[in-house]
């Protein structure tokens, strides 16, 4: 396994053998630890100094299912602190195949330089003037890389919004059927790799597997098991096929947790027109697909294909935290409205949660109504136009607050909270809150523990035990985040029988053995660097806290606020 190191300053590639404090990393635990080791705390996010790093998970390419997972990571233009972003599609599984434990992007270009990193099936990197392509969009450039270097590529890209280094800018990633519609969203990374001067990386698809296991025979048994039980499951194994992510929408919105109308109510009252049943029966009516594999070594397939009344393809996959951000939370009911303006986004190259939350925060200062699905498709096309607006909509929620004086910002460290209102599920606060990524759901979701209906034992209202809760699921997901198995194929680790096949397969490619202990202690070797780096930049415990209005404003229909102290919220990293 290697390094590959791309110094954009003078366009030197070096391959190095892994360094050492890096062996058994991989995902978030390689880019975390190496960004708090390597870059400047206070250096200019969109500067040189700044690191842009792509690491698959220290699992992915290997036969273990769902681990096409790829962790990108650097200073975030957004927040100010560290940041992982992580995607699916089929480029993690493409570079664990050729041996790169990380691609890392040093430098930057000279001001009006554009490139493309190309990586062959050999191995061979190679950077291509790519002028050409600048200012295109992620699905016409996609289109086009794949024409030139050939189909048996993935492509991972950067649109308008990431080349003009707008903090919302996400980084896109091809799924298994050539399209750019997977999204590093979070973060602003995308701004990041547009200073760098990187437009595209195209992967070869075609690399000889690369043999990583110290013990190929167990890793296959406990893989096996750990399929079986994934299949067999049947959250994984029947909803997720059929109804995707989108199937929360019904029971959070039940729940009174689906923050609507930039977060003023915990109800949407047009939510059964956006669920998941929903848009499932208007997909089939239609001639879509509502099972579809996005991901290599996927067999969950809970991807779907959303097309428009004629049948022509709109985009893959409608998610449940697009459909909330563009949907409740700006109070519009219109899936098709819904799925335009995921598209837009994909192809612009943004964040549908952060970009979504910004039209509800425009929308609740009277920039427009609440409800106009049209305008929201209208404000997202201005950031590609490059108007006054679109710009400012394009840095995210908080800069719109700003720009138009309007405190109703739910933001954390500037990083927009996504589909679970805090008020109503008070160990998302938590999460929120504290959480070194800024307002981060799948940093510790622990929805399921606080809903009874998902089997939750904590009372969702209450403080007790959500800060307990929410630091466990951290340390937990900051080690599943490293070895890179996909959140809807955790149904596989749920049981003790389950989580020790994952320990067996680490131990199988470690070649040394590997447990319960070894988890936990993995799990917090990388947010201690998450937040060691964080202190360093200047964050403080008054970072680690929610806006005013959710400890303010009682959410409808519970009418609840935020419980948990200041003081409870920073004894969530007592280790």
């Amino acid at each position: 396994m290697k390094f590959l190191k791309v110094r954009m300053t003078n366009g030197t590639i070096e391959t190095q053998q892994v360094a050492d404090g890096y062996e058994y990393l991989g995902g978030r635990g390689l880019t975390s630890i190496m960004i708090n080791a390597e870059v400047p705390p206070d250096c200019d996010p969109l500067g040189p100094e700044n690191k842009l790093i792509f690491a698959p998970g220290y699992l992915s390419g290997t036969p273990l299912i769902n681990t096409s997972r790829l962790s990108i990571g650097a200073k975030s233009p957004l927040t100010g602190g560290i940041k992982e972003s992580n995607v699916g599609g089929t480029v993690s599984a493409d570079l664990a195949r050729l041996g790169v434990t990380a691609l890392i992007i040093e430098g930057q270009a000279r001001p009006g330089d554009l490139f493309v990193l190309k990586i062959n099936s050999s191995g061979d990197v190679a950077l291509i003037d790519a002028k050409q392509f600048k200012g295109m969009r992620t699905y016409e450039l996609a289109a086009k890389l794949k024409e030139e270097y050939g189909d048996d590529n993935s492509v991972t890209c950067i649109g308008p919004a990431g080349e003009t280094q707008l903090t919302a800018a996400s980084i896109q990633t091809t799924d298994a059927d050539g399209r750019p519609c997977r999204a590093a969203g979070r973060g602003g990374l995308g701004a990041v790799m547009g200073a760098k001067g990187l437009k595209a990386l195209v992967v070869s698809m075609a690399a000889k597997p690369a043999d990583t296991l110290a013990d190929a025979a167990a890793f296959k048994d406990a893989a096996k098991a750990y399929a079986r039980d994934v299949k067999a499951d049947e959250f994984s194994g029947e909803v997720l096929p059929e109804l995707g992510s989108a199937v929360l929408v019904g029971p959070i919105n039940a729940a009174g947790a689906f923050p609507t109308c930039n977060a003023k109510m915990g109800q949407f009252e047009h939510a059964d027109k956006i669920s998941g049943e929903t848009m499932a029966a208007m997909i089939k009516e239609r001639g879509g697909k509502t099972t579809h594999k996005g991901c290599a070594q996927c067999i969950i397939n809970c991807s779907n294909e959303f097309v428009d009344p004629q049948g022509k393809y709109v985009t893959s996959s409608l998610e449940y935290e697009t459909i909330w951000s563009m949907g409740g939370m700006i109070g519009n009911g219109d899936l098709d409205a819904i799925a335009k303006l995921d598209f837009l986004c994909d192809d612009i190259g943004l964040d549908t949660i952060s970009t979504g939350v910004a039209i509800a925060v425009a929308m609740d200062a009277g920039f427009k109504n609440f409800g106009d699905g049209q305008a929201a498709i209208k404000m997202v096309e201005d950031v590609a136009l490059g108007t006054e607006f679109g710009l400012i909509l394009g840095n995210g929620p908080a800069a719109v607050g700003k720009h138009f004086n309007h405190d109703r910002v739910p933001v954390v460290k500037g990083q927009s909270i996504a589909a679970y209102d805090p008020r109503t599920i008070q160990g998302m606060a938590v999460t929120y809150a504290t959480s070194p990524m800024g307002g981060d759901h799948t940093a510790g979701w622990v929805v399921d523990q606080n809903l009874e209906d998902f089997g939750g034992t904590l009372d969702r209202f209450s403080a007790e035990g959500q800060v307990e809760a929410s630091r466990d699921t951290q340390i937990h997901m900051a080690a599943v985040d490293t070895v890179g198995i996909c959140d809807f194929a955790q149904t596989g680790l749920a049981t003790p029988e389950g989580i020790e096949n994952v320990y067996k397969m680490v131990a199988a490619k470690m070649g040394k053995s590997f447990g319960q202990d070894d988890w936990h202690a993995l799990g917090l070797r990388v947010l201690k660097a998450e937040r060691e780096f964080n202190r360093k930049a200047g964050f403080t415990n008054a970072d680690d806290r929610l806006p005013k209005m959710f400890y303010e404003e009682p959410l409808p229909p519970h009418n609840k606020v935020v419980v948990i102290s200041d003081e409870e919220m920073d004894k969530t990293f007592d280790f």
